[in-house]
């Protein structure tokens, strides 16, 4: 966020849904006391799954209920084909060549259609490459010991992650036990597709 703020210009406040803080209503008390009014919430998901579907909307009706601030929801950023450049754009970064196998390691989710948004992320990852491209997932199946049967070796491991965390833990333990190659979370490199959700949103209101 803080990346964001320094190239789009504006104030940025990271809020987190649980198991950090500062929350949402946190946040948004920081901007009142400064003066603002208004702000743009920038889902950093990649798919519409619980957490964009139930979690943002009703922890944002919460903090709007008083009606003194207005909250815009933006899309998430999504598995599309901006999101696929970035990986893409990591992997070379990695120095992953295209005889590798790949490990695209996601969040998981009990929402298949969410699921099935990542294993689509994988096959245009894998066009064009000389080797496969398979999607797994921390909290669901397929998980990384499910994909890695008949996977040739070299194998590289990219995390659709912005950021480390306990889930993506246990990837690069493996990775660093099986000499794989690991790209790294996307960080920084994915400030330009969090401004571009923030322009969309900020857009439809206008």
């Amino acid at each position: 966020m803080a990346a964001v703020a320094e190239q789009a210009k504006i104030t940025t406040v990271p809020a987190y849904l649980d198991l950090a803080q500062p929350d949402l209503g946190d946040a948004v008390r920081r901007l009142v006391q400064s003066g603002q009014t208004a702000a743009v919430v920038v889902p950093l998901l990649f798919t519409e799954a619980y957490h964009a579907t139930v979690d943002v909307p009703q922890t944002v009706a919460e903090v709007t209920a008083s009606g003194e601030f207005q909250l815009i929801v933006a899309d998430v950023l999504g598995t599309g084909d901006d999101v696929a450049e970035l990986l893409r754009e990591s992997m070379v970064a990695a120095g992953i060549a295209d005889h590798s196998s790949v490990l695209l390691f996601a969040v998981g989710s009990s929402n298949s259609a969410a699921n099935d948004a990542v294993l689509d992320l994988a096959g245009r990852l894998a066009e064009g490459r000389q080797r496969p491209v398979r999607a797994c997932f921390g909290t669901c199946r397929p998980r990384v010991s499910d994909v890695l049967d008949g996977m040739a070796e070299p194998v590289a491991a990219v995390p659709l992650f912005l950021a480390e965390g306990l889930l993506l833990a246990p990837l690069r333990k493996l990775a660093a036990e099986r000499g794989w190659q690991m790209a790294e979370p996307l960080g920084e490199r994915a400030a330009d597709l969090v401004q571009k959700r923030y322009d969309a949103a900020q857009a439809r209101v206008r």
